[in-house]
């Protein structure tokens, strides 16, 4: 695989393209959304990381990716053709990474009915109180 250079090296200030953001990149890789950053240090790919900064008590900022462009489109064909050793479950192109997606959308969405539902019960509970 051609040598990249170093992710932390300065650009020039009239870059031609700006930098692809997750959602971009994940429409051009057949890899789940989650493991873009993996991909990208597995292909060589310069990104910039951003957010992530600690809350003290109450965890961390979201963090978020950019993507160089140009590596983008050499690690597009490089995943796609299989020259980047990427895990199956990953993809989003192989029967065990599409079964690792919908069991992860699966978890969410129960999670979020059966929060729901216990709102929805402690609500009507303190109705019927306030009611009688």
């Amino acid at each position: 695989m051609p040598r990249t250079p170093d992710p932390g090296a300065p650009e020039s200030e009239h870059e031609e393209e700006p930098w692809l953001s997750s959602h971009e990149v994940a429409a051009l890789w057949p890899i789940r959304t989650d493991w873009l950053p993996g991909t990208a240090g597995r292909a060589d790919v310069r990104t910039r990381r951003y957010g992530g900064e600690s809350r003290g008590t109450y965890g961390a900022a979201p963090t978020y990716y950019d993507y160089h462009p140009g590596d983008v489109r050499r690690a597009a064909a490089a995943i796609t053709e299989g020259r980047v050793d990427i895990p199956s479950v990953w993809r989003t192109d192989t029967p065990e990474g599409r079964r690792a997606e919908f069991w992860s959308i699966f978890r969410f969405r129960l999670t979020c009915g059966v929060v729901l539902a216990l709102v929805l019960l402690v609500l009507g509970l303190v109705v019927h109180e306030i009611a009688f």
